[in-house]
């Protein structure tokens, strides 16, 4: 259910009657302040200034001529031509007893097919903190998608080929010594450190691997056999993460960079025939005349080097033919750190020119900021080390044991472990999906495992308290099947609260603006907070008892299933 959308099709209709104009929008939003009503028309004032007619008599008009039936219990113009509008209670009843026999969210009307890029590690090393935005990021928006009903397509982008497995692969040459490759990988992160720094000291050792780099475009099984040894022990490290923080990427969404190996030689073909190709100092480029340096120089766009090799932009203009002309999408999503924006600009803008991209589908940067350290520079270890990934979720799930341990101490440790577990990833996740994606955020243990504010385990806890009414009240939540009836003021506000899931989440599906759930669900769990104060449940006569029952049913409801889009797993006890 989208009330927004039900009350901007009913207005822009009587708009579009009244004016004559044909696809004139209502511009219906919530409204900020209660005392406005629960909704507000903004569509009226630029279709008067269009018109050369008084704003407020349009508005009054406007008024009259929509068929609300019993939607609202009150309409009325406000200022130079606003429409306030608020909902009757007997509709928010209706509303919702119908839909509790429905599903949460409406199917959309028109499936879009959705590829989603995201996580996307460099198999070169271990997964870090770096990693943890897009990964989280990626996997609440893909969900989102999914609940929907679009044709959801995730995609991720390892990055499986280039020059640091010539370094790489000479390292386990030199190194082995007779072990099994897969024991001197255990530590991911510690060979590639090692293997850099040989690669930057020794010419010798530089020499050789790039003597391998060519081997192992070349196809030499020696270097294939060793390059999936370390690629299959470094997808084994991903999807022990994935599993830990609960992320739907399976291996059969792997589309990683070596998929597309065979396909470069076919964009560059393509760029040459087009006419877009140009030699600068010996690499072939395409220059477009929108992008320039700070000089008003041309930035070039390198699809392949003087030596022959090829970039991550002729990788990702082979992805995009792909994705728009294989795959058929709509809509393409690239959820990546923001310092990679102007590649995309300029992947995207190339791709479009040579045709690679078909004109219905729509290509999309979805940027994200840093993680911050308390020193607002990019988190790292105290010695100034990238912080490993899966190190952050044991600490996490450790600091949550510490806090669940001190809140129930009488509880068995095996059920501790089980709840801190779920509380230290959610807390990790909630943290970063909490924020606006577009700004950086400063990482805080305190904050986040708080369980006051908008945190992981507030909102847990709030659907804890949820499932210990029912416990209390001995109800079967599954059968309870009673009606709403909305009187007081706190029952009035959740039901309201309730009904607005679906375009919340519908808005999210636009913006890919996680941080737009969170403070919805937030602000559901709060006012539920208020109804249970307000409003005894177990303590209430038989009807109302049932009634406020049926408004506790829907908001247990909407929170798991809120807090599932988000990829976090509510918890019936704390």
């Amino acid at each position: 259910m989208n009330l927004k959308l039900q009350l901007e099709r009913l207005f822009a209709a009587s708009l579009q009657q009244l004016t004559g104009l044909p696809d004139v929008p209502a511009q219906v939003a919530r409204s900020k302040n209660p005392q406005f009503g629960d909704y507000q028309v903004n569509g009226v004032m630029p279709v008067a200034k269009r018109l050369g007619r008084n704003p407020r008599e349009l508005a009054q008009q406007l008024c009259q001529q929509t068929p609300l039936g019993e939607l609202a219990s009150r309409v009325e113009v406000a200022g130079p031509g606003f429409i306030n509008i608020t909902l009757a209670n007997s509709f928010l009843d209706q509303s919702l007893n119908a839909w509790r026999s429905l599903p949460l969210l409406d199917a959309a009307e028109r499936p879009l097919t959705v590829v989603i890029d995201y996580s996307s590690p460099n198999l070169a090393k271990e997964m870090h903190v770096g990693h943890l935005r897009g990964t989280i990021i990626g996997d609440a928006i893909a969900r989102t998608f999914e609940a929907l009903g679009h044709r959801l397509l995730r995609q991720n982008h390892f990055g499986d080929w280039g020059t640091q497995f010539g370094m790489l692969i000479t390292h386990m040459q030199e190194a082995a010594q007779g072990l099994p490759l897969g024991s001197q990988l255990r530590d991911l992160e510690q060979f590639y450190r090692e293997a850099k720094q040989r690669f930057d000291a020794d010419p010798i050792f530089a020499e050789k691997a790039r003597q391998n780099v060519v081997r192992l475009q070349s196809g030499d099984a020696n270097c294939l056999a060793m390059w999936r040894e370390f690629i299959a022990t470094s997808v084994e490290h991903c999807e022990e993460l994935y599993r830990l923080l609960d992320i739907s990427l399976e291996r059969s969404h792997m589309m990683p960079e070596s998929r597309y190996n065979e396909r470069l030689p076919g964009i560059v073909a393509k760029l040459e025939s087009q006419g877009l190709l140009t030699e600068s100092a010996g690499a072939r480029c395409v220059f477009l005349e929108q992008f320039q340096g700070k000089e008003g120089e041309p930035l070039p766009v390198i699809v392949q080097k003087s030596d022959g090799g090829y970039l991550y932009a002729t990788t990702d203009l082979a992805a995009i033919d792909y994705r728009c002309n294989e795959l058929a999408a709509d809509r393409v999503l690239y959820v990546v750190d923001a310092r990679q924006s102007l590649h995309f600009q300029q992947v995207f803008a190339v791709a479009r020119q040579a045709g690679f991209a078909t004109s219905d589908c729509s290509l999309e940067h979805l940027s994200y900021g840093t993680m911050m350290g308390k020193d607002n520079k990019p988190f790292k270890t105290r010695s100034g080390d990238t912080v490993k990934l899966v190190d952050l979720c044991h600490e996490s799930i450790e600091r949550a044991f510490a806090i669940v341990s001190s809140k129930n101490p009488d509880m068995p440790e095996k059920e501790r472990r089980r709840i801190a577990g779920a509380v230290g990833i959610a807390a990790i996740k909630y943290a970063d999906l909490s924020k606006n994606r577009n700004s950086d955020y400063v990482f805080d243990w305190d904050t986040m495992l708080s369980f006051e504010g908008n945190t992981a385990p507030y909102m847990l806890y709030a659907y804890a308290r949820l499932c210990s009414v029912w416990r209390r009240a001995g109800v079967d939540l599954a059968q309870f099947q009673a009606a709403v009836a909305v009187k007081a003021p706190q029952e009035r506000e959740l039901a309201l609260r309730l009904l607005q899931y679906g375009e919340v989440v519908e808005t999210l599906a636009e913006d890919c603006l996680p941080n737009q759930l969170c403070l919805y669900l937030y602000e559901l769990a709060g006012s539920f907070m208020q109804f249970y104060e307000a409003c005894p449940i177990l303590k209430a006569e038989p009807a109302e008892q049932s009634a406020r029952l049926a408004l506790a049913k829907a908001t247990t409801r909407t929170l798991a299933a809120g807090l599932e889009l988000l990829g976090i797993r509510p918890l019936e006890q704390m």
